[in-house]
């Protein structure tokens, strides 16, 4: 690797503020703001807008889709009738 050409890799905090959630990982993002973590030490921080403590999708609290509703409604609209004319 050529010296001086790649971002500096360090330990950022990640902080989700809708769930209160935050988790240190690394990262090469360019942050001036700060946050004390757990340990003692200074990190730089981003705020995100969802994280997986936050997404309906990992929280359990996703919509499903009603395609068995969908089927029988397009069934209703149509005859259920295939491209022959046979159903």
């Amino acid at each position: 690797m050529q010296q001086d050409k790649h971002p500096e890799y360090r330990p950022v905090v990640f902080r989700d503020r809708a769930a209160g959630y935050a988790f240190l990982t690394r990262s090469t993002a360019n942050i001036e703001q700060t946050i004390e973590w757990d340990d003692g030490e200074t990190y730089p921080v981003i705020d995100v807008e969802i994280s997986s403590e936050s997404h309906p999708f990992y929280t359990g609290k996703a919509r499903t889709v009603d395609t068995e509703g969908r089927v029988a409604r397009f069934e209703r609209r149509y005859g259920g009738a295939g491209p022959d004319g046979t159903a």
